[in-house]
């Protein structure tokens, strides 16, 4: 299996072993663009792979901080009395880098940036580059896709 997420396109697809789509989620990336420094809220580029994976068993809309569930249950009432937070929800994919200078080690480590696969606020918008580095997804696709792939599924970002 591998995932390929499109900046441009911004895109998640899921492709099995023969290269054929399994699966096609609209996505939201990092609203700075590409780019694999620290501190940059840039999606990083280049070949990674999940690394570990957060959240089975709880329940849809499951609030995140730290990778650990907060208690809470995401809602539109809560979603309106933290505007401007960015809601990790649902599931957690960790991306890692694989390549060495580029997404991994020093400061361009993609798992070291916390970034993730994960969902988000239901009126959070897809298709548009607004997050914070991290790939936003619908929580019902994340719930889908978390159950699918493996621990380890390499990933490919690119900007085309």
């Amino acid at each position: 299996m591998l995932m390929r997420i499109s900046l441009a396109a911004q895109t998640l697809e899921l492709l099995d072993d023969a290269g054929e789509l399994l699966r096609r989620y609209p996505v939201s990336t990092g609203a700075r663009g590409a780019g694999e420094r620290q501190g940059s809220y840039q999606t990083p580029r280049g070949r990674h792979l999940v690394r570990a994976k957060i959240g089975a068993g709880c329940p849809l809309f499951t609030v995140f901080s730290g990778r650990r569930p907060t208690g809470e249950i995401w809602s539109p009432e809560l979603d309106a009395a933290y505007p401007g937070r960015d809601w990790i929800l649902t599931r957690i994919l960790w991306l890692s880098g694989c390549e060495p200078g580029c997404n991994r080690l020093g400061e361009v480590d993609t798992m070291r940036r916390y970034i993730y696969i994960h969902g988000t606020s239901e009126q959070a918008p897809m298709g548009e580059a607004q997050s914070h580095g991290c790939i936003r997804m619908r929580n019902r696709d994340i719930l889908e896709l978390f159950d699918l792939v493996p621990p380890y599924t390499p990933v490919d970002i690119t900007e085309a």
